[in-house]
């Protein structure tokens, strides 16, 4: 697999995460679907590559006045603790189970933006 492959994939996951939408909901199915790379070790490397790219980003949002504090605790807090948990299990999971629970993840939010645009249009026409 050619580098500039592999430097799309990582300009596509950091466009989409210094936006704030979750530069791994791309950066993971790119790493496996078009550079072969298994499951759990696209989730390390987009972990990995979230770091930098988090830090970068909410420095940006902080400066431009785009994060509220309130409430900013009860949501990290169980957040943590879920992360920590899910990624443990994650480790002892097999490649095809993390494929199918992503592919799930990724058919449901793309339901629910298909559900929020329909309510938006129907909204705007009354």
């Amino acid at each position: 697999m050619g580098f500039h492959v592999f430097l799309i994939c990582g300009f596509l996951g950091g466009l989409l995460g210094g936006m704030g939408m979750g530069g791994g909901t791309a950066l993971i199915p790119l790493l496996t679907l078009a550079c072969g790379v298994e499951q759990s070790v696209a989730q390390g490397v987009n972990l990995v590559a979230f770091l930098p790219t988090a830090l970068v980003a909410l420095t940006l949002h902080v400066k431009g006045g785009l994060v509220r504090g309130e409430g900013l605790l009860p949501l990290m807090l169980p957040s943590l603790l879920s992360s920590a948990l899910f990624a443990l299990l994650s480790a002892l999971l097999p490649a095809h189970v993390l494929q199918k629970a992503f592919g799930a993840f990724l058919i449901g939010l793309a339901a629910l933006q298909f559900a929020s645009l329909a309510h938006e249009g129907r909204a705007g026409t009354r």
